[in-house]
């Protein structure tokens, strides 16, 4: 079954040449020889294509703050375009979302409380064709409304491991942000993708998807919650438990 805590497959956003705010374009992707080389989070995906965030020549994988850290409790602050090393905790926070095969990773899951999260829907474009080569920055998110009848779809957190639930959301945005470069947008999103910055934003208010959960169902996972608490949880990733 499908979660959105992620799934194989998928693709980097294939780009042009952007320009950065220090006005320099990429270069290079990360671990590349030239623009234009083979992204490494593309090709471990199947796809060999350029990656607008490869700015780096050596990404980091960072840990991910496991469920009970005080972090993901935290509503996050905003930043400016000066906040120190952006562009870098940028390609950092894809880098370890793709490592750990998620669509979405916001700040305080790498323990920093600060209103930021990235998303790659792209494996979610054979059920919704929009989600191709989504892949985005959102910091100092706003989301202005959120519309329609509530669905339900499976979704996990790379911060919660081996817990996946249904979880009810709207299935429309609309939201304003700054992107990378701080450029300035509000936009409508429907369906999956509303549903991945819903659930990222979540993180940013201090919310995680398991607070959507009924009382029972609560209950239910109070266990496996613990556990993770406590570091007591098998991932295929590295993690931070709270000591």
């Amino acid at each position: 079954q499908k979660s959105l805590s992620g799934k194989p497959g998928g693709r980097c956003i294939p780009a042009a040449t952007p320009t950065y705010p220090d006005k320099s374009p990429f270069a290079f992707c990360a671990k590349g020889s030239g623009l234009g080389s083979p992204c490494p989070q593309g090709v471990a995906r199947g796809y060999e294509t350029r990656h607008r965030f490869c700015m780096f020549a050596h990404p980091m994988i960072l840990p991910i703050v496991a469920y009970g850290d005080p972090v993901l409790r935290r509503k996050g602050e905003e930043i400016s375009k000066d906040y120190p090393a952006l562009q870098e905790l940028i390609q950092n926070m894809f880098e370890t979302m793709y490592h750990a095969q998620g669509v979405g990773l916001a700040a305080p899951q790498i323990g920093k409380s600060i209103r930021l999260f990235v998303v790659d829907a792209s494996p979610f474009e054979e059920e919704e064709p929009d989600a191709k080569d989504f892949v985005q920055v959102f910091i100092n998110p706003e989301i202005l409304s959120s519309t329609g009848e509530k669905w339900k779809f499976n979704e996990g957190c790379l911060s919660i491991p081996g817990v996946r639930e249904d979880v009810e959301r709207k299935p429309n945005i609309t939201i304003r942000y700054y992107d990378e470069a701080f450029d300035y947008f509000e936009e409508d999103f429907t369906g999956i993708i509303a549903r991945i910055i819903q659930h990222e934003y979540d993180h940013i208010e201090g919310k995680l998807f398991v607070d959507h959960l009924s009382p029972l169902k609560k209950t239910l996972i109070k266990g496996k919650l613990n556990d993770i608490s406590k570091g007591r949880v098998d991932a295929a990733y590295k993690m931070k438990f709270k000591k």
